[in-house]
């Protein structure tokens, strides 16, 4: 399973529990597609970067979960239908040291390599 973090805009001009409602129903097609949330960050609301549909400000939640790869592709197709949703991302958070260590290891057994070359 892979670590995902799914960040979530949503419209704040609703009322707390119609947001929370969102939220929760996000967080339940997370589980139904065999994700295990780990995470919520609620960062509260903010102005937005640009204007989305008129609006100046939404509400920020991280929700990070662990899934298999299909999860993320069945959650983007709810997603983007879902009311009061103004923008999300789900970004794969793989661990950038385990990532770059196999290149670290490549690169000292080429050099290792060439050390045991004998030189013409």
């Amino acid at each position: 399973m892979k670590k995902y973090e799914l960040a979530l805009v949503l419209n704040a001009k609703v009322e707390d529990e119609v947001r929370e409602a969102t939220l929760e129903k996000a967080k339940g097609y997370v589980t139904r597609y065999g994700g295990v949330i780990s995470d919520v960050e609620e960062w509260g609301k903010k102005r937005l970067a640009y204007e989305i549909q008129k609006m100046h400000e939404g509400y920020y939640y991280f929700v990070h979960f662990e899934a298999e790869p299909e999860c993320p592709v069945e959650l983007e197709s709810h997603m983007h239908i879902m009311d009061n949703v103004l923008r999300y991302l789900i970004v794969n958070q793989t661990d950038e040291a385990a990532v770059e260590q196999p290149k670290a290891d490549n690169a000292a057994a080429e050099e290792s390599a060439e050390e045991k070359t004998p030189l013409e």
